[in-house]
């Protein structure tokens, strides 16, 4: 309430001193024009206050100036036609009435116009660092997601455990880590007004794993006061802005759990730069409310409690990707010469980017930035954003560039099962042994997941589908052991000296190339040798003593730089 009251108050700067003008220069009717000035402020406060009340605007001074100027032009007429004061047109613009009415327009102007070149402030607010690649994805760390449509198809099915199912609807999913394991956390929401004003609170959240796609939803229940749904006072985004005024807040908050199972909502706020109300990245903020007794407290970004993951909203990361993108040489450049200009891809899951996880189960909001000149459909490179500190990381390594984009890896799965109309969704760029790679869920039209779809990014059709992560990533990675264009990929693996007598052989041919793959006694390595590397490979057989350099990566598979058989080379 606190809040509302101050907007109000602070909407009639201007209404007060215009009334006080009109009340200094006539002097005969100035007990006339207090009475009326009194009552219009009455009546205009109680106006103003269900206003600030229903729309929230936020105390910034673009804000601020738009809410006095409206204020004046509605009510100081009623004071200067209450008051009968006479208004002389003809020298408004030599009166001091006129001359505070004319800078209120220029300064309305102003912000306007500094708003645009603020951009290039908002951009240098952001805390960036650029890398060449990420770290290699490896079977251990894995940071595949079931995709948030999958995980709330088996959500709304199982809403029928929910006491009186038919108040409620499901709200936002959001990623998460709760004791260890990843999940998506979904609070359950009222569908209405009239079922809020019945039910008061709703009655707990749902979890799912979202590693895996076998997993099915868990309630939770855990009655719950303070929520999006809610209404009057009790709606989280209005007790942070009574709180917070002068914070504008980013997107719908969202409900994280502590590892004792208690749910929270979380709402990220920020100052804007000053006269405008462009972000400051520098100045983010996270509002954590109590559903239960509404209490709220305020940290930055990167001090909020550890059960936080996002402290910086999707919302506010698919912003800094556009300015980190669009803004890097300013305004003017982003419209006319577009020198080094990036233009994030909108195929993320939440506004446009991606939450993933890393092996420390850290969340990061990922995006693939794309050229703005119209039909190039190859990635620039990619951002992640910490969740919780907004710093952004830009990957564009020699590796990433000329590789396609988010959406050609979207098209590719979309094309491989049309009489399915199975599409992809929630497409990652990941480094598997070198490879930039695009990771894809496959879902049918019911939003069911189906399988992965591991997709070469410089080659759209180097692809590997499979049911589960792990076998498509193994899958993938013999491909790619297997095709002698790749073994580029493997170069950041040391090379290791082996020697032994062969087990098993296996010759695979095809229009382009020759490997042979091969078992040694006493290794369980799956070696792959190209007939470019070693021609005499193709005579191989079980029982030769072979001598060979080959790069063995944790999966189990080597690929042969070198190798020497006993009775046929050199």
């Amino acid at each position: 309430m606190i809040g509302m009251l101050i907007t109000a108050l602070l909407s009639f700067i201007l209404f007060f001193i215009l009334t006080f003008i009109v009340y200094w220069k006539n002097r005969m009717r100035r007990k006339k024009i207090m009475r009326t000035a009194a009552g219009v402020f009455i009546f205009g406060f109680i106006l103003m206050f269900a206003i600030a009340y229903a729309f929230m605007p936020t105390i910034t001074i673009p804000n601020m100036l738009i809410l006095n100027s409206i204020v004046a032009i509605l009510f100081v007429p009623l004071v200067y036609g209450g008051g009968k004061v006479p208004v002389q047109y003809q020298t408004m613009h030599r009166s001091l009435s006129g001359v505070i009415v004319l800078v209120t327009a220029v300064l309305i102007v102003g912000v306007f116009v500094y708003s645009i070149f603020a951009l290039q402030d908002s951009h240098d607010s952001i805390a960036k660092s650029e890398e060449a690649e990420a770290r290699p994805l490896n079977e251990d760390n894995t940071p595949i997601s079931v995709a948030p449509e999958s995980a709330r198809n088996k959500v709304q099915k199982a809403m029928s455990v929910v006491p009186n199912t038919q108040f409620y609807d499901l709200g936002k999913l959001q990623a998460q880590q709760v004791d260890g394991d990843i999940v998506y956390v979904a609070p359950v929401e009222f569908s209405s007004f009239w079922r809020y004003v019945r039910g008061n609170e709703t009655e707990g959240y749902f979890t799912i794993a979202a590693t895996n796609i076998n997993a099915q939803p868990e309630f939770v229940q855990s009655k719950m006061k303070y929520t999006n749904s809610s209404y009057f006072n009790h709606n989280v985004q209005r007790v942070v802005y009574s709180a917070h005024p002068d914070h504008i807040q980013s997107g719908e908050a969202q409900i994280e759990v502590d590892d004792e199972g208690k749910p929270w909502y979380v709402q990220t706020i920020y100052k804007p730069l000053f006269f405008s109300n462009r972000p400051d990245m520098q100045e983010i903020k996270v509002a954590v409310v109590d559903p239960v007794t509404g209490d709220v407290e305020t940290y930055p970004a990167s001090e909020a409690p550890e059960f936080v993951e996002g402290s910086v909203s999707s919302e506010l990361a698919a912003t800094e990707n556009e300015y980190f993108g669009k803004y890097i040489n300013g305004w003017l450049n982003s419209i006319f010469g577009k020198k080094d200009v990036k233009i994030p891809n909108e195929s993320g899951t939440e506004s446009s980017v991606t939450p993933i996880f890393d092996e420390n189960g850290a969340m990061y909001y990922f995006t693939d930035m794309a050229s703005p000149k119209e039909n190039i459909d190859s990635a620039l490179g990619y951002t992640l954003i910490d969740a919780r500190t907004g710093e952004l990381t830009y990957y564009n390594g020699q590796q990433n560039q000329g590789i396609m984009d988010s959406k050609g890896a979207v098209q590719i799965v979309n094309k491989q099962y049309p009489e399915k109309n199975w599409t992809g969704t929630m497409p990652v760029l990941y480094n598997v042994d070198g490879h930039p790679t695009w990771i894809v869920n496959v879902l049918d039209p019911n939003g069911l997941f189906k399988q992965y779809a591991y997709i070469k990014a410089a080659d759209s059709d180097f692809a590997v589908f499979g049911d589960t992560a792990k076998q498509t990533l193994n899958a993938y990675r013999l491909q790619i052991a297997q095709d002698p264009s790749n073994v580029e990929g493997s170069q950041e693996v040391d090379l290791t000296e082996k020697s032994g007598v062969i087990k098993r052989v296996l010759v695979t041919s095809t229009e382009s190339r020759q490997s042979v793959q091969f078992l040694l006694e006493g290794d369980t390595t799956i070696y792959t040798v190209t007939t470019s590397k070693a021609p005499l490979s193709i005579f191989l057989k079980e029982g030769d003593q072979v001598d060979l350099e080959a790069r063995i990566r944790e999966n189990g598979t080597g690929t042969v730089e070198t190798m020497q058989i006993e009775g046929i080379s050199n």
